[in-house]
């Protein structure tokens, strides 16, 4: 693919030879016009497109039956390759053309097969628009240039005009993929070939073999650091239940798991209906304030202020012996919005699917029936904590088991609070609560249960006391990358300069993001290689200004973290992108790829 002012001359001795080629055929064939050889149609990838993103169209090439146009790639310096060119336009860039595999035909002026195109071929191409573009209707044209032939006489070769209008729309505004029909079989597809993965199970392998995979991938997300804060919560909550009976506890943990299925459904279905992120509910301060306060109430319970009731209400309807239901439902739908965040390639390509579809009643119960596979580790582990008040002898010691998880959860209060709290303030408050919290069960509650028991407290209050003076101490300087907040100024200036980019998008309650930071990009050699790129932070914490919006928009943003390579053309490498936590040495290996 090259621009027009690059374009070949013709040679004068392939027109004079395309002469003598007609001469002789002329008694044995009406003269044609190249022109009614070929026939070319353009059709684009989608409707509109936003700045900084990429389109693709394509050149659907009709060549007449019994004449063929040579490939993109000859053997002879006779012989006239077929190419694609652009017009120049400011603010729109090109990527080589892709053009179908060719064949090789013997024809009786060759003693060698000669490699042609045949019948339909299907030519792709891909722009890359400008952040600066204006908004609004670009025109974009060119030419294909071939040389037609059959198996007797070559036509001149001849250049046709081709053109499209598109519009840049504002990231705000949605886009629509068209003619995917086109697009499918092109080798760049590859990139993003897990966007497919849903459609193609309930394509190949129908709609309950697809729901038991998804069941499985909702059960892989355990793998994964953001279901961390939901295990203290669960032991916590079940631990003050008192059943003492498997099958209570059982239930009990069932309905948390469904109340959590519940609100994670929701929210995934709204998530990819909109093309918000999916936990974007964290980004409101008002929500991770309620999940404090619920945590804290809790909390006091188990330090016998108080008990939780069901309101009567509700108990009326099941009756006294439901309580435990509802309240185990209320937390699970809390714990639901907690779960959110959890994000990786299968989640994305179900919340891109979802999206596609504009089904929300498929889509409610895909993400139900993957929030179940979540949710199967907590209802064991919730089953199991709610019989811990059941065993021998645990009357007196299980006071004390109750205040340390009430301390747990004003712990983990403090945590969904980091979001609004300086680093060094949310430090010094966990510190506080880890003193006073290590004291109280340590050495001033006098909860009896044996010797063994009371050295196990004091194990716990000095652990407590030791892990708050670590909290306090500063920590070792150690070498990180160089992160700069992100600006499209930054980013125009990396293209102008032909520097690679890294974009890290982040939020400060998302764990695998911590995880990176702390893990993965403090290594030497990550560190290192990250001198030549230009590395861009994103903070999506609160994402309510416009440009936090767009760039959500622009990058296609689902979840964090999700990390975007830039090469040094501008243009993402979109098979290099990933979302959730990865090991140093393979962050390194695209870094690597990303360079070269």
């Amino acid at each position: 693919m090259l621009v027009k002012s690059n374009r070949k001359r013709i040679n004068p001795l392939i027109v004079l030879l395309s002469v003598l080629f007609l001469s002789t055929g002329w008694g044995q064939a009406d003269f044609i016009s190249p022109k009614d050889v070929v026939s070319v149609d353009v059709f684009l990838s989608q409707d509109r497109v936003h700045r900084i993103e990429e389109v693709k169209f394509a050149l659907v090439t009709e060549i007449k039956e019994g004449w063929h146009i040579n490939a993109n790639q000859v053997d002879s310096e006779f012989a006239i390759p077929t190419e694609i060119f652009i017009d120049s336009l400011e603010g729109v860039t090109a990527r080589g053309s892709i053009f179908p595999e060719f064949e090789r035909k013997q024809f009786p002026f060759s003693e060698d097969a000669l490699p042609v195109f045949e019948g339909k071929i299907n030519i792709i191409t891909s722009l890359t628009f400008a952040d600066d573009l204006p908004i609004g209707e670009v025109i974009v044209s060119g030419s294909i240039y071939y040389q037609a032939c059959n198996d007797r006489i070559c036509l001149p070769p001849i250049e046709i005009p081709w053109n499209f209008n598109i519009d840049v729309v504002n990231a705000r505004e949605a886009v629509t993929e068209i003619n995917q029909d086109l697009f499918h079989d092109e080798k760049t597809v590859e990139e993003n070939d897990e966007d497919g993965t849903i459609g193609g199970w309930i394509q190949s392998k129908g709609m309950f073999i697809t729901f038991i995979l998804v069941f499985f991938g909702g059960l892989a997300l355990n793998l994964t650091p953001c279901v961390y804060p939901l295990i203290p919560i669960t032991v916590s909550y079940f631990a003050n239940q008192s059943t003492g009976k498997i099958s209570k506890s059982f239930v009990l943990a069932l309905f948390y798991v469904l109340g959590m299925a519940l609100t994670y459904s929701v929210l995934g279905v709204v998530a990819a209906s909109t093309g918000s992120m999916l936990g974007s509910a964290l980004q409101n301060p008002l929500v991770l304030i309620f999940i404090s306060l619920v945590l804290v109430a809790l909390s006091l319970s188990m330090f016998g202020l108080y008990e939780i009731r069901v309101p009567q209400s509700l108990t009326s309807v099941g009756g006294k012996s439901r309580q435990g239901i509802f309240g185990a439902l209320f937390m699970g739908l809390t714990v639901g919005i907690i779960a959110a965040p959890c994000i990786g390639p299968f989640v994305l390509s179900l919340l891109i699917f979802v999206g596609e579809q504009g089904n929300p009643f498929l889509g409610f119960w895909l993400f139900f029936t993957l929030a179940l596979g979540l949710g199967v580790p907590f209802l064991i582990l919730g089953t199991f904590s709610g019989m811990i008040s059941g065993m021998p002898r645990s009357g007196v010691w299980m006071v004390w088991v109750r205040k340390l998880f009430g301390v747990i959860l004003i712990g983990m209060a403090v945590y969904f609070l980091e979001a609004l709290i300086p680093a060094r303030i949310y430090q010094y408050v966990l510190a506080v609560l880890l003193i006073v919290g290590g004291v109280y069960l340590g050495w001033i509650e006098k909860s009896t249960g044996g010797k063994l028991f009371s050295v196990f407290r004091w194990l716990v209050g000095i652990a407590s006391l030791l892990f708050a003076v670590w909290l306090t101490v500063p920590e070792k300087e150690h070498q990180e990358i160089n992160w700069e907040t992100f600006d499209y100024k930054l980013l125009a200036q990396a293209k102008t300069d032909g520097n690679p980019v890294i974009l890290d998008f982040y939020a400060d309650w998302c764990i695998p993001c911590k995880e990176l930071d702390h893990n993965t990009f403090t290594d030497e050699e990550v560190v290192e290689l990250s001198k030549e790129f230009v590395v861009l932070k994103v903070d999506l914490t609160h994402g309510s200004d416009q440009l936090t919006k767009d760039l959500k928009m622009d990058f296609g943003v689902k979840g964090v973290p999700t990390i975007v390579f830039i090469g040094e053309n501008g243009e993402e490498m979109k098979h290099l992108r990933f979302f959730g936590f990865i090991e140093a040495e393979e962050f390194l290996t695209k870094m690597k790829e990303a360079v070269n």
